[in-house]
């Protein structure tokens, strides 16, 4: 399963970046995705849809589970695509000077399909991971603006 990790510092204290990154809102014009969230915590679900959405998603949309969950410390997810399923993870952590450093873990697991093609596929899905992740973290300072825009 590729897998990638890397991880960024930025001057905000940790719970302006908890709010930026952990807390699904509706919308998310960073990622331009629309969320439908059942619960809080741990086994909670959501529903992940492309655009801006009002309505009801689409069935068949994308589903997603909390699978750890620990409020200013660490949120990981799990996303089921019809032909993958990624799982993210991110940790916050302080560092001097009051800014935070995230942490950011990424794994694609293929779906089922032909053993040979998803060997042959393995280093493209490993530098598809890499990319995504390194995209991740670039987002992370205009996540953390659009939570503290909420906070107020």
């Amino acid at each position: 399963m590729p897998t990638s990790s890397g991880a960024r510092e930025v001057p905000q204290p940790r719970g302006e970046v908890w709010r930026g990154l952990a807390v699904l809102e509706p919308y998310c014009a960073v990622c331009d995705v629309s969320y439908f969230v059942n619960g809080t915590g741990v086994g909670s679900t959501f529903l992940c849809v492309p655009g801006r959405l009002d309505g009801e998603p689409a069935a068949g949309a994308p589903r997603g589970e909390i699978l750890e969950w620990k409020p200013g410390r660490l949120v990981a997810t799990r996303l089921e695509l019809p032909a993958e399923t990624w799982t993210t993870r991110i940790e916050l952590a302080d560092v001097e000077g009051g800014g935070t450093r995230v942490t950011m873990s990424l794994a694609l697991e293929p779906g089922e399909g032909n053993r040979l093609v998803r060997r042959l596929q393995r280093r493209t899905r490993q530098r598809l991971v890499r990319r995504t992740l390194d995209a991740e973290l670039e987002k992370v300072p205009a996540h953390i603006a659009a939570g503290t825009t909420r906070g107020r």
